[in-house]
């Protein structure tokens, strides 16, 4: 750092500064969200899809919509989904939910040591799920646990995994909320924030090399754009017109910094397409039917081998950044209620019945339903174990799977670790 006098600096320059973003509300304040510009459902032009990315870019700033003020689906982007897949697409968001609210409560009651919910995103995981094929795979972050409600994936195996119990497949070597399912398409989530892009961009260009026809579907937040692994991933996905769906979930904070802070003052997120040459797609995240065009049109285009695509889906996190966040304090408590893009299940709900394929009476019956196989699953995994019960009795398994043939030195110390708490 410079040691110079600033009275010595030449007058006729004005001294330098920095911009330090700061979000236009604080805990206390009012929240008023009327500076966004949120374009009319159906507006959006739908490219077709063998379009040279440039011809995509006027999206990036756009906002593609489907649902308007009535519940009907208007426009290009409308995806013509059938009532039956319309239906299971709720039902899945429902479950997500409840899910969500009971091992949240679990978390809170000591069960489990940490837990995150995507409050207000569920139509984001659910409806790509309903989008891309069951073969194709995703590398989520921890919001996307709609991706395995969506693919069947059993309910006590997820919970499992969060106590760390019995029962957990991962046998407690992942933090709670932290899945992994080949099977089901899901590949193991990280801690380390930003790593499952390039993951998805690799794994996807293993695929093309094989002559495989999966695509892979890689997630990330909007602070994790500020990581340096979005651009590597970025690089790779256009220098090698790579067959992959690219989603960055702008839901407008990270743990406790507003989406400023990694650059969304300056531009949108799929603006970081235009840059890259590639298609860049913005979407609203609280729109189902959306979410699902949006993400059909860009599968389709990575399994024609026409390139990847960024879709930046613009929502908002309802709740805390996890159990251990307190939003309260750098935010006002009811900024949620005051987001202009609604409830993504209110919404979907509202469409189906403006369908006549739905009413509240099926809603409450349907949501009991969903509750009481949540609470059964809830129950059939603490049969196993909650997460305090967990004790040294199956300490050998953390030697487990790390090595083909285990090295002396290891088994040594699996040996005295055995010793130890059996106390030997």
């Amino acid at each position: 750092m410079s040691d110079r006098d600033p009275s010595k600096l030449k007058p006729n320059r004005p001294k330098l500064a920095l911009h330090v973003p700061e979000p236009p509300f604080r805990p206390g304040d009012t929240p008023d969200f009327s500076h966004l510009q949120i374009p009319a459902a159906g507006e959006a032009p739908r490219p077709d899809v063998t379009v040279a990315p440039a011809d995509t870019h006027g999206l990036t700033t756009h906002l593609l919509r489907v649902l308007d003020e009535q519940h009907r689906a208007v426009g290009p982007w409308d995806p013509r989904l059938d009532p039956d897949t319309l239906k299971k697409m709720l039902r899945d968001m429902v479950t997500v939910r409840i899910f969500d609210d009971r091992m949240y409560r679990a978390q809170r009651q000591g069960k489990t040591s940490f837990y995150m919910k995507c409050t207000g995103e569920e139509a984001i995981a659910v409806a790509a799920a309903a989008a891309l094929d069951r073969e194709d795979m995703h590398f989520p972050t921890y919001r996307q646990q709609g991706l395995l409600v969506a693919r069947g994936y059993p309910l006590t195996e997820m919970m499992c995994q969060i106590y760390s119990n019995k029962g957990d497949k991962l046998h407690g070597r992942q933090l709670p909320i932290m899945y992994s399912d080949k099977a089901h398409g899901f590949f193991s989530i990280s801690g380390n924030l930003g790593t499952q892009f390039p993951q998805a961009v690799g794994w996807a260009m293993a695929s093309a090399i094989k002559g495989d026809s999966r695509i892979a579907m890689g997630w990330i937040g909007d602070g994790a754009t500020a990581e340096g692994d979005f651009h590597s991933a970025m690089t790779f996905a256009a220098v090698y017109n790579v067959p992959v769906v690219l989603a960055v979930v702008n839901n407008q904070w990270a743990i406790s910094s507003f989406s400023g802070i990694a650059g969304a003052e300056r531009a949108t997120f799929a603006q970081r397409a235009v840059g890259y040459g590639i298609a860049g797609l913005r979407v609203d995240g609280n729109d189902a039917l959306a979410v699902c065009a949006a993400v059909r049109w860009a599968a389709e285009r990575a399994r024609t081998n026409l390139g990847p695509t960024l879709i930046e889906f613009f929502t908002y996190r309802a709740e805390g950044h996890s159990t251990s966040d307190d939003p309260s304090g750098y935010r006002p408590t009811n900024e949620s209620k005051a987001w202009p893009l609604g409830d993504p299940i209110e919404r979907l709900k509202a469409h189906l019945i403006a369908l006549g394929e739905w009413n509240e009476e099926r809603q409450s019956a349907m949501a009991d339903e969903c509750d009481a196989i949540v609470r059964a699953a809830q129950k059939e995994a603490e049969k196993l174990g909650i997460l305090p019960q967990q004790g040294k009795d199956d300490i050998g398994s953390m030697f487990e799977d790390v090595y083909a043939d285990m090295p002396w030195h290891i088994a040594e110390q699996r040996d005295a670790a055995l010793a130890e708490s059996k106390g030997e």
